[in-house]
């Protein structure tokens, strides 16, 4: 067993101890099961975790869409005699599927997604406004969202990270997920590959401004994000073990979340830039939120250094709210922004404060916070070295659509990170030129 599978049985199994607290973290997933194959053991899985009864799948829903089915949700359902079978038809998650799926499975007790980011986020969106458990057999290692506790779910044009439940069983076939799409792997890797941009926004954000931080969901990671790094190459060979340690990485990064109870410690500055793709890149290039995030991560990481290189620290200026720019990029979408901008302005004291804090301490933080990045150079040997998206071009935007995204993706969140860091300093509008 390797450490981060390890790791991750301690966590499941309660014996894990947060840093922070030193007190066990409670799992509400009852098993996470990676194996070479798991074929023939799907009602056993499921009967472990209470789903299936007597080798009956009773009235569970076995949710897949029109690619998943053919992969895996043909299996599934074979394994579970008297299930219901509900394939979507090119699914988006988003509250009008949300709908569809909760009246088509109203008279199953629970549901099972096969699939990765959509169905799961659909299934677990769904079974927790009413109670429901579900499961999740992976079709793919595409991104890190298969154990939290929270669904990305759009909303108007808006992508909104919700209060959820995390499936009760977490299931991943290692020779399912090296046979997905090459373009699902590489939005995964991209995914996983946050870490440190997302640590780094986040400690900057507790330490100018006493918001909430926690070290535990970065140290699970620190032992197999290495391996990552090394195994990258081999992530499209049918490498069943480089697989695994992409998928260790991706799990031990959503399990941060349910130590944390919120997103933070995987979804800062490079996500937003992500999320203001998803919401207003028009027309949108089709690109997986994991491309998108590992393309993002390499723009964070270069803001990021080129800051914290820097031995004068920054003078931030005052919070200005522009409402007609906002309403001009955002439309209906604006009080929305404006309302995620005063949550974090700086004005008046809080301005002052913050600029007497780097004054005083950046000598000490900007060495802090660049112990814990990953260069940039390594990110980007490693999407390099399976052929993924690097640049705003590769996801196939536009060079200002994405300068776009970096430059006002601080807008669209209350997330205080580098991005907000670079536009109080009048840093942010030159950097953004000098990406895409």
């Amino acid at each position: 067993m390797s450490s981060g599978d390890a790791l991750i049985q301690d966590f499941v199994a309660g014996r894990y101890r947060a840093i922070e607290t030193g007190l066990p973290v409670q799992c509400p997933i009852r098993a996470i099961v990676t194996a070479p194959s798991l074929a023939g053991r799907e009602a056993e899985l499921l009967r472990g975790i209470g789903l299936a009864k007597n080798g009956s799948g009773g009235t569970i829903g076995v949710v897949s869409d029109e690619n998943t089915r053919d992969v895996l949700g043909d299996r599934v359902e074979r394994a579970l005699p008297g299930c219901r079978s509900v394939v979507l038809d090119h699914p988006h998650a988003d509250e009008a599927t949300a709908a569809d799926l909760r009246e088509r499975t109203r008279h199953c007790d629970a549901l099972v997604a096969v699939g990765s980011g959509t169905l799961n986020d659909l299934c677990k969106h769904v079974t927790h406004g009413d109670g429901r458990p579900c499961a999740v057999f992976a079709t793919a290692a595409s991104m890190n969202g298969y154990v939290t506790g929270t669904a990305s779910i759009t909303r108007g044009d808006f992508k909104h990270s919700l209060p959820s439940h995390a499936p009760r069983g977490v299931f991943l076939d290692l020779q399912v997920l090296a046979a997905a799409p090459p373009r699902l792997t590489r939005a995964g890797l991209g995914d996983a590959l946050c870490r440190g941009t997302a640590q780094i926004d986040w400690l900057l954000s507790h330490l100018l401004l006493d918001t909430a931080y926690a070290e535990s969901p970065f140290a699970m990671q620190r032992v197999d994000e290495p391996k990552l790094l090394a195994a990258a190459p081999r992530l499209l060979d049918g490498d069943l073990a480089a697989m695994a340690t992409l998928v260790h990485v991706l799990t031990l990064g959503g399990l941060g979340v349910v130590v944390t109870g919120t997103s933070h410690s995987g979804s800062m500055g490079e996500h937003g830039i992500s999320h203001y793709i998803d919401m207003f890149a028009r027309p949108h290039p089709g690109s997986l939120h994991g491309a998108q995030v590992g393309v993002a991560t390499l723009t964070m990481a270069r803001l990021q250094a080129q800051l914290l290189a820097e031995e004068a620290p920054p003078v931030l200026r005052a919070s200005r709210i522009d409402d007609a720019a906002l309403a001009e990029r955002y439309g209906a979408q604006a009080a929305a922004c404006r309302k995620a901008l005063e949550a974090k302005a700086l004005t008046g004291e809080r301005l002052a404060a913050a600029n007497a804090r780097l004054a005083e301490s950046w000598a000490d933080w900007r060495h802090r916070l660049a112990a814990l990045a990953i260069p940039v150079d390594r990110l980007e040997a490693a999407l390099l070295s399976i052929d993924a998206a690097r640049t705003g071009a590769d996801l196939g935007l536009e060079p200002a659509a994405y300068r776009a995204a970096v430059a006002h993706a601080h807008e669209i969140r209350d997330r205080f990170g580098f991005l907000d860091l670079a536009a109080h300093a009048g840093r942010l509008e030159a950097f953004a030129a000098g990406e895409g």
